[in-house]
């Protein structure tokens, strides 16, 4: 049945031409996706100003734990649905979509009402000043009920990806992302309802993500469509979905926690100082796209081999992914050092944080190739099943931003520059230790485990 949809098998043919070629569409697709925040900035920072870019920019991490607790569960599903797929178990995969209705719908219900309540007392644990509190409540607020629409569209997209098909779901994010662009300019620019409109803009764009990639799901793909009997919930396949889940989506908690110590840290250096940093900050989402594709790629490519018991099919996609991740650090260098200025100029118009901004950036591309060797083992790790890693590795992020954060910034001649001295020894250190845990090969082992 699933033989009319993009369906790829990667576990024969070329692993770097299955790698690269998956890679590409995730790519475009994320790079859509970073849209909804990169908009926002650029909108809010030249139509509004500083303070209500910094009102946006303190709600990031905040954010990125919101969509982390709720959507990290889709990765535990992609991987059962990915190593099903490889191993030709086709009503197992049918099994993982219906429970992942629950699984999904349930946790972002419960994070939305969650922060929903808790988003002035969050912001105040932020550090967040007073002369931004009220709109940056607004904004979060806002990014809250969307959860789980976004929960539910990454569910789909993950079983997507799963089965190979890393297409369909950039064309949902194109839409959606265009419907943002319109939508801000409009609420922001036409409507002058500043933080509210880029808010607004970011939850009904969301919303038609998920609503468009749930009429495909049940119109072009069977395996979605379920009866009455499959949409019972199933103990075994839920807590499955959840041991592999949970650790991965508490991972990116994690490190989403050491994200908003870190913003604690630059809001104690005032409003400008917070107005570069979210300014890199939104940059480097997109930096990190590319190896984050590559990464999502490598989890549905390891994770069908895993399933197939094709093991070194896994090593040669590791060795494939690391050149392209080298290629790319290396092509960006002189990008930074040559335009950064130029780079943060789109965001804002404050020469002083253009300046700030600019040599933020040129320090932390110093340490790129360290962050996309992140992604790459950390992705084939999830692929393989080695769930009890992710938590090794969102502490270790965590312990890396608290200490270095608190060392760095401290040190009179460095002062606010070790927020990305931070960043950078950061990567390098999570960076080595998901290398290690790779090359210590228990990730071949994960499969006849679960």
């Amino acid at each position: 049945m699933e033989k009319k949809e993009r369906c790829v098998d990667m576990t024969q043919g070329s692993a770097f031409r299955h790698v690269i070629s998956f890679t590409i569409p995730l790519l475009i697709g994320n790079l859509f996706q970073q849209f909804y925040n990169l908009v926002d900035s650029l909108v809010v920072g030249n139509f509004v100003g500083a303070n209500a870019l910094a009102a946006v920019g303190t709600c990031g991490s905040l954010g990125y734990l919101i969509f982390s607790l709720s959507s990290g569960l889709s990765v535990g599903l992609g991987v059962m649905a990915a190593q099903a797929f490889g191993a030709r178990n086709h009503k197992e995969i049918r099994k993982i979509i219906a429970n992942g209705i629950y699984i999904l719908s349930g946790a972002g219900l419960i994070v939305s009402v969650l922060f929903y309540a808790l988003a002035p007392s969050l912001l105040r644990l932020l550090r967040a000043p007073d002369t931004i509190l009220p709109e940056a409540v607004t904004y979060l607020r806002l990014i809250c009920l969307g959860t789980v629409a976004v929960a539910l569209y990454n569910g789909i997209a993950a079983i997507l990806r799963a089965m190979g098909d890393s297409k369909t779901s950039l064309y949902f994010l194109i839409i959606a992302s265009m419907v943002n662009v319109v939508l801000d300019l409009l609420f922001v620019v036409g409507f002058g309802m500043g933080v509210l409109g880029v808010g607004l803009a970011t939850l009904i764009s969301q919303m038609i993500s998920f609503v468009i990639s749930l009429i495909y799901a049940l119109t072009k793909v069977p395996c979605f469509r379920l009866n009455k009997q499959e949409l019972r919930p199933e103990g075994k396949t839920i807590l499955r979905a959840l041991n592999l889940g949970i650790p991965v989506a508490a991972q990116s908690s994690i490190i989403s926690v050491s994200t908003m110590v870190l913003q604690g840290v630059v809001n104690g250096f005032g409003e400008t100082v917070m107005a570069a940093y979210t300014v890199v900050d939104r940059v480097e989402q997109i930096v990190q796209q590319p190896y984050n594709s590559v990464g999502t790629a490598l989890t549905s490519f390891s994770g069908q081999n895993v399933g197939a018991q094709k093991l070194d099919r896994v090593k040669q996609g590791f060795q494939a992914a690391a050149w392209m991740a080298l290629g790319f650090s290396l092509t960006l260098l002189p990008i930074v050092y040559l335009f950064g200025n130029q780079i943060v100029g789109v965001f804002v118009k404050d020469p002083q944080v253009i300046a700030i901004g600019a040599r933020g950036m040129r320090i932390n591309c110093l340490f790129y190739f360290a962050l996309g060797m992140i992604y790459i083992p950390r992705s084939i790790l999830n692929g393989a099943g080695d769930s009890s890693f992710a938590m090794i590795n969102g502490l270790t992020e965590v312990a890396c931003r608290v200490i270095y954060s608190n060392v760095f910034t401290r040190i009179p001649a460095i002062g606010f520059w070790g927020i990305w001295i931070t960043t950078g020894f950061t990567w390098s250190t999570t960076a080595a230790v998901c290398l290690h845990r790779y090359f210590r090969g228990k990730w071949r082992t994960m499969f006849d485990k679960g």
